[in-house]
């Protein structure tokens, strides 16, 4: 009970709790069970008859017992590690033989056993192939059993039947141990320590890698923004009201009317942080982000969800060229093929497109597969956002730059002989983009251009008005002989008539 207390043989007086397990008579506890007896259990000079008794109490009782009440005995030394259960019967034999062995006493009367049962030997599964593996060793299976055998420990069905005084034999582990140990510790072959092994990346998360460290080594800071935006959003960037980008995923419980459905373009996102940047005055914000659009599909199914990296320039001198040449950049990175940029048109897939300025934006194409869009964004949208600062947005859809991406490097030997370069002006039309002349170069050229680059377009009094003057530098090589100047002479009549067919005249000095 508690509060109930008991003198202990060492003459102390203790205070009970409730959870103190007690050996007591019919009126007051005579011993602390597993610990110590009481002061009325000791031998007294007077004493003619003692009572044996030899019993099990739970390890962990006798623990928090001895614990709490501050005991540390020979005792509870014992039973806290636990005891033998079926043992009993023999050592309280064993007792008496020694009182009858020593002349200490004459054993009379008979024993009492308060609790019949038997306590159940656990069965531990025997799993020899386990074994081995645990341990590292090739151990055949009757060797195993013949082990455990002479520990007292039955191999029946599968399973190991520990003996009782083996309180310590509770799981395979155990049994592995118990091999082992007769086995010979030395006799276990030593082995190089190995690692866990990593898990890999994925294509696709090594892609994603890749653009991030890439972006992020031409200046950009990455961003994560939410997939919950507000319908408001494409008024804002003045999406057409037919436009299938409208069709949301709505929020069954959102926060608010600004986060009440998933983004269907990650345009909205990137120039709201855009502007948060511009009217906290920061000077230049060149971000990029890898986020998700979700396409609804059908009432009862999840949404699409579409992984699109966005890139966002203003201030810094960011300009068109600066936003276009970092996406060259990261598609020569990824290693995609046939990169060009043409005007944005009718034939253009994205509908973010009217949030872009009409004459200041591009489709990336890689072949015939559009990639994505870049630009400048139109004046008014950039309004409706608060931002007083031209910028430049690209949108490129990561599944197509997966799907034409390719990481394999082809190296090619240094060139056995030397290059010419013929440097080439025309005045055209405005209309005419300039990487439509540049295919023509290079397909009227063939297989002995090594680069067309770009040095200047000028418009100006010495040019006529609607018109525009572009200048290549073009390199020409033969990787099998050196280039006569007959043959660089030919090849620019090549260009010259392949220009002239889209409409663009020599321009003269």
């Amino acid at each position: 009970k508690a509060g109930e207390k008991i003198t202990t043989l060492d003459g102390i007086e203790r205070e009970l709790g409730e959870e103190n397990l007690i050996i007591a008579d019919s009126e007051k506890p005579i011993a602390v069970a597993g610990v110590m007896g009481g002061e009325y259990s000791g031998i007294m000079d007077d004493t003619v008859d003692v009572v044996f008794e030899s019993a099990y109490f739970e390890p962990v009782q006798v623990r928090r017992t001895a614990k709490k009440l501050g005991m540390r005995t020979d005792a509870s030394a014992r039973y806290e590690k636990g005891l033998d259960e079926t043992s009993m019967p023999i050592t309280l034999a064993r007792a008496l033989q020694l009182v009858a062995e020593l002349g200490a006493g004459e054993p009379v009367g008979t024993t009492i056993d308060c609790n019949h049962a038997n306590p159940q030997k656990p069965h531990i599964p025997f799993d020899p192939a386990w074994i081995n593996s645990f341990l590292g060793t090739e151990i055949p299976e009757a060797d195993m059993v013949k082990y455990l055998n002479s520990l007292d420990i039955k191999v029946e069905n599968g399973e190991c039947i520990s003996p009782s005084f083996r309180i310590d034999l509770l799981r395979p582990a155990d049994i592995a141990e118990e091999v082992a140990r007769i086995y010979g510790y030395n006799n276990i072959p030593s082995t190089v320590i190995k690692g866990v092994a990593k898990a890999q990346l994925t294509p696709e998360q090594k892609l994603t890698r890749t653009i991030s460290q890439t972006m992020a080594g031409m200046g950009c800071n990455g961003i994560l923004t939410y997939s919950f935006i507000s319908p408001k959003q494409f008024d804002k960037i003045g999406l057409p009201a037919d436009s299938k980008l409208r069709k949301t995923v709505t929020i069954t419980n959102p926060l608010g009317e600004d986060t009440s459905v998933m983004q269907t373009t990650t345009l909205p996102g990137m120039l709201e942080i855009l502007a948060n940047n511009y009217n906290k005055r920061n000077p230049k914000g060149w971000l990029f982000e890898i986020g998700k659009e979700y396409i609804p599909t059908e009432p009862d199914k999840l949404p699409e969800e579409l992984l699109r990296l966005t890139v966002g320039l203003y201030g810094g001198d960011a300009d068109f060229f600066t936003l276009k040449g970092m996406i060259e950049n990261l598609l020569a990175k990824l290693g995609i093929p046939d990169v060009r940029f043409t005007r944005c048109g009718e034939d253009c897939v994205f509908d973010e497109k009217c949030a872009y300025h009409p004459g200041r934006s591009a489709v990336v194409y890689s072949g015939t597969t559009q990639l994505g869009i870049l630009g400048e964004i139109h004046p008014t949208v950039q309004k409706t956002y608060g931002i007083g600062v031209r910028t430049y947005v690209a949108k490129l859809n990561v599944p197509e730059l997966f799907a034409t991406a390719n990481d394999e490097i082809t190296y090619k030997p240094l060139p056995k002989f030397p290059a010419m370069t013929r440097d080439i002006s025309v005045v055209c039309v405005e209309q005419i983009a300039v990487g439509d002349l540049e295919l023509a170069i290079a397909q009227a050229v063939g297989k002995s251009l090594e680069k067309v680059e770009l040095f200047d377009v000028y418009r100006g009094e010495q040019i006529e008005k609607g018109k525009k003057s572009v200048s290549f530098a073009i390199i020409l090589r033969n990787p099998e002989e050196t280039m006569t100047t007959e043959q660089a002479d030919a090849a620019m009549k090549r260009v010259l008539k392949a220009l002239s067919a889209m409409g663009a005249e020599l321009r003269e000095a």
